[in-house]
């Protein structure tokens, strides 16, 4: 036997061994589904493509679909778990800091980076009838301070710069969370260049809880806005 003849020869013996199990084990497919799915059986039908090859093909590409969505699902649990973990920190970080400065640097340097964000504002301000006419901010947004939940989406040209200022330009998306204290109201806002990062149908439960998070550390810490400037 030559050297060239010896690989087709193992690959002969191996086939015989396989053909030889599934012929002891005809149930083999029935317990290893996901294998039959990836297997390509030739029908004898010329050059027509016969209605199980059809379905065969339609079946993989539902297959693959799906597990594009699956790996897309387990990518989003998997960040969600791990945001979620980082904001612990912070939320740990924060009991300490009783300065306002440092407490203003901390929270814009870890939204930033946490949320992979380019301009991060946070304006608070009292609710009453005057500042509703004269306060831009307060003009802007008092509809959005009677919401519950944080809005992620587009944000249009004259709220953008009232909140980013000369970043406005590079805003594409953003979070607004509301914020509220027993005397004050606000938002912080999280902006991105990217106009994916934040997607209307984002979920806002984590971002939520941050600004319950913030709000309750501004009951002891006075800030009256931070960022942008």
């Amino acid at each position: 036997m030559t050297q060239a003849e010896q690989p087709e020869t193992r690959d002969e013996a191996l086939e015989a061994t396989v053909a030889a199990y599934l012929q002891r084990h005809p149930d083999f497919f029935e317990h290893h589904p996901e294998i039959l799915i990836t297997l390509r059986i030739p029908h004898p039908t010329g050059d027509a493509v016969s209605l199980i090859e059809r379905q065969v093909r339609a079946l993989r590409q539902e297959l693959d679909t799906e597990r594009q969505r699956l790996g897309q699902l387990i990518a989003r649990a998997r960040e969600y778990e791990s945001l979620s973990t980082r904001l612990h920190a912070l939320v740990l970080r924060l009991i300490a800091i009783n300065d306002p400065e440092q407490l203003c640097e901390r929270l814009r340097e870890t939204l930033l980076q946490e949320f992979r964000a380019d301009a991060v504002t946070l304006r608070l301000f009292p609710l009453d009838p005057e500042a509703a006419t004269t306060d831009p901010l307060t003009a802007a947004f008092k509809d959005f301070l009677a919401r519950k939940h944080a809005l992620c989406g587009p944000l249009d040209a004259d709220k953008a710069e009232v909140l980013f200022g000369e970043a406005a330009a590079s805003v594409r998306t953003a979070a607004l969370v509301p914020i509220r204290t027993a005397e004050r109201s606000g938002v912080l806002a999280i902006g991105s260049s990217d106009p994916e990062r934040f997607r209307p149908e984002l979920g806002t439960d984590l971002l939520d809880r941050l600004g319950e998070i913030i709000a309750h550390k501004l009951s002891a810490v006075t800030i009256e806005r931070c960022g942008r400037d």
